[in-house]
């Protein structure tokens, strides 16, 4: 699969494609060539990391939306095991923007729910470009009481610029359908973890953000409203989108800052998108962790904890 470069990675594709002629230059003459590899894989790797070390919060988003990203089910299918999804809210249908059902962390049973974009047109179309319907909030919320009834702790995989807009959405009641997951999940009776792994925008993120433990990966971000919205409201014209997300703090340093995330999880040099098995293996690690630090802690206890760190959110506390 090829990458597509964002454009602050143009300077490391350059050095790439130089480093790939000359090796292609070098067959038959390896030794004389030696030393210009090694310069220039030196140079590349000074590069990546002065690139990636120094990124601005927009270029952080552009990651979040990379097209090649892993999404929720290459992270199911790369971190879990034994995936049987579940179809339907029982109510008007399914919603496939908002895939879930049963799988296995190591040999724990758990809950996996999540927004999924598409690689494609087609796949965009079919999964409505990750923005979930009423219907898949409350598919959500039916698969977390199942969780709840098998005493299986519930995964959240956050992945959408935000709940789907449209007239059919607001005619099946989206906002309701969001605040009922609100409440309901404040409720459950067993560990949560919420891991945002690309976008997370506004209601539609935190309509399954419920969460004991609120991850965040590197390079995604977390926000009530897009960039581009805050800058037309606030500069009147969407090309001051960068200097939004700079002033909103939507990034996963800023945030943990805040205390809105208690983890970022690391990625692969480069972002996520350049290797999908690294950055899985990283999510697993960190919610495998979480998973059995909150299953050790008596269900009231959740509870009240779960309770109290999203009332403290936003306190203001004055001089």
């Amino acid at each position: 699969m090829k990458i597509e470069p964002l454009e602050f990675e143009k300077p490391i594709v350059d050095l790439e494609n130089q480093l790939a002629e000359i090796r292609d230059r070098s067959v038959g003459h390896e030794f004389e060539l030696d030393t210009d590899i090694q310069k220039i894989e030196a140079k590349l790797r000074k590069t990546k990391t002065s690139v990636y070390q120094k990124l601005t919060p927009w270029q952080r988003i552009q990651i979040a939306r990379h097209p090649q990203r892993p999404f929720m089910l290459d992270y199911v299918e790369k971190s879990l095991d034994d995936f049987i999804e579940l179809h339907g809210d029982r109510t008007i249908g399914d919603d496939e923007a908002m895939p879930g059902g049963f799988a296995t962390l190591d040999s724990q049973k758990v809950v996996v729910v999540g927004h999924q974009k598409g690689r494609d047109t087609k796949e965009n179309l079919r999964r409505n470009f990750g923005s979930a319907h009423p219907e898949g909030y409350r598919k959500a919320i039916r698969l977390m009481r199942m969780g709840e009834k098998f005493d299986a702790p519930i995964i959240a995989l956050i992945d959408t610029p935000g709940a789907y807009p449209g007239i059919g959405a607001e005619e099946r009641n989206i906002a309701e359908a969001i605040a009922y997951n609100l409440r309901e999940m404040m409720l459950l009776k067993v560990p949560i973890i919420a891991v945002v792994i690309g976008e997370g925008g506004s209601g539609g993120a935190l309509g399954i953000g419920v969460a004991d433990r609120v991850l965040i990966m590197e390079n995604a971000y977390y926000s009530i409203i897009s960039p581009e919205g805050c800058a037309a409201i606030l500069w009147k014209d969407r090309k001051y989108a960068p200097e939004a997300a700079e002033a909103l703090k939507i990034t996963a340093n800023d945030l943990s800052e805040m205390g809105i995330v208690d983890e970022i999880i690391p990625e692969p040099l480069g972002g996520a998108h350049h290797d999908h098995v690294g950055a899985a293996l990283s999510l697993k690690n960190v919610v495998r962790k979480h998973v059995s630090e909150l299953q050790k802690i008596p269900n009231d206890e959740l509870l009240e904890a779960r309770y109290q760190k999203f009332r403290n959110l936003g306190e203001f506390k004055g001089a």
